[in-house]
């Protein structure tokens, strides 16, 4: 029990530090402003009532003389009071409203010739804004503020040279050496948060394109060989004459029914978006097709098979685009048109290898796998995104009589351009 409390109070005097310390660093520059006012105040006094230069010289050497006592207050308040009090005031709002303290500094350096405002004002105006015009023109006011209020006093030359150097030069280039490093820093800031997000936003993007490549995987391939399994399980259900051969079928059947229902829950967590990109493809391709299609005709699917044009070999990803849009298209016709007859036929062009694969309405209306096993239902978008990898286009619709035809054109060129290509 002891032991729980003590560790409370660590916890509570441990976190209070970190708490004072946020809480003056969110405050620091509103300190800083309150610091320079306070301070500067009576250098400001000192250097107006001391000052025997500015527009206000003639009259202040008037007032040594035998002049009467209100009017020697009324300057003592003015010098002391009012005018160091407005400028100390305005420096509170140095980076919010800077030209009030512009302007108390101008004043201050024409009329008493006190040049510690125009310090502090133009090196806040330096660091905290990047207007360089507007920066450059209050510049020039206080060069010429400080060339008026000192041509009145005995050494005009140097104590100009001086104010230029000590209140403007050295201010000013102070300033703008902590403005330039500022937004430098904020600048870094920036483009490291930008390229934080870049980052997290490109690994969003490849962990959709891999969560979608693997949902095309496992389309093209689980689901094509589970969808045979189905038609075998039920075509050997009917036909078997055992017992037991049939109710080991109808047991197949079931589970590659529920396991093709899995898998279509499974595809629709992987597939956020069925348009997104997935950059890869398998590797089976048209020299595979013939096993294909036996495949399917040992399923009792009756297919014709046709090739025109002058076959030949063609880029690697036209041929793997090519067999999946065969298996894809028998796949559908199997599932929902099993005993109608498929047509399929590919005509090799000069620029372009087309692909229809027909199919004839349903046939088979009755018995255990009359009906269709179920369907993921990205299919044709993961179809359609690989045609559209090459440069293809899919069409794909019913015929009025129930038939279905997938139609898919993919343009091909030389074996040797893409390798050229994958080399370069």
């Amino acid at each position: 029990m002891f032991h729980g409390e003590e560790e409370k109070l660590r916890r509570a005097f441990g976190e209070r530090p970190t708490r004072l310390w946020k809480w003056w660093w969110d405050r620091r520059y509103r300190f800083a402003d309150w610091f320079y006012a306070i301070t500067l105040w009576p250098w400001i006094i000192l250097s107006s009532a001391a000052s025997q230069s500015g527009m206000a010289a003639p009259v202040m050497r008037l007032l040594d003389g035998p002049v009467a006592w209100p009017l020697q207050l009324v300057a003592i308040g003015l010098v002391v009071l009012l005018f160091p009090a407005l400028t100390a005031l305005a420096i509170l709002f140095r980076r919010t409203r800077p030209e009030l303290l512009l302007i108390a500094a101008a004043v201050m350096l024409f009329v008493f010739g006190s040049g510690v405002a125009a310090a502090i004002a133009l090196y806040s105006y330096a660091a905290w804004f990047s207007d360089r015009r507007r920066l450059a023109a209050w510049t020039l006011t206080m060069v010429i503020g400080a060339a008026v209020a000192y041509s009145f006093s005995e050494t005009p030359v140097f104590l100009t040279l001086s104010v230029w150097i000590v209140f403007i030069a050295l201010p000013l280039t102070i300033g703008l050496w902590v403005g330039t490093r500022r937004q430098l820093v904020d600048n870094l800031k920036e483009r490291a948060e930008r390229l934080e997000r870049e980052q997290h936003l490109m690994a969003d993007r490849a962990i959709t394109a891999e969560r979608t490549r693997i949902a095309r995987e496992m389309h093209d391939v689980v689901a094509h060989r589970v969808s045979l399994m189905v038609l075998h399980a039920g075509g050997l259900e009917v036909s078997a004459s055992d017992p037991t051969t049939v109710e080991t079928a109808g047991l197949i059947r079931s589970t590659g029914r529920e396991a093709l229902s899995e898998l279509r829950e499974i595809l629709g967590v992987l597939r956020d978006d069925p348009a997104a990109d997935a950059p890869t493809a398998p590797q089976p391709v048209l020299s595979d097709l013939a096993r294909l299609i036996s495949e399917w005709r040992t399923a009792g699917m009756r297919i014709e098979w046709r090739t025109t044009g002058s076959p030949r070999p063609l880029p690697a990803q036209v041929e793997r685009t090519a067999f999946r849009t065969v298996q894809e298209a028998l796949t559908n016709a199997g599932k929902h048109a099993p005993g109608g007859a498929v047509t399929v036929r590919m005509d090799y062009g000069e620029d372009n290898l087309e692909i229809v694969v027909t199919n004839e309405p349903r046939r088979d209306t009755a018995g255990p796998c009359s009906e269709p096993p179920p369907s993921s239902g990205y299919g044709l978008a993961g179809l359609r995104e690989r045609i559209s990898l090459v440069g293809g286009d899919l069409s794909a619709g019913p015929y009025p009589d129930g038939g279905w035809q997938v139609r898919a054109i993919l343009p091909v060129g030389t074996q040797e351009s893409e390798e050229t290509g994958e080399r370069g």
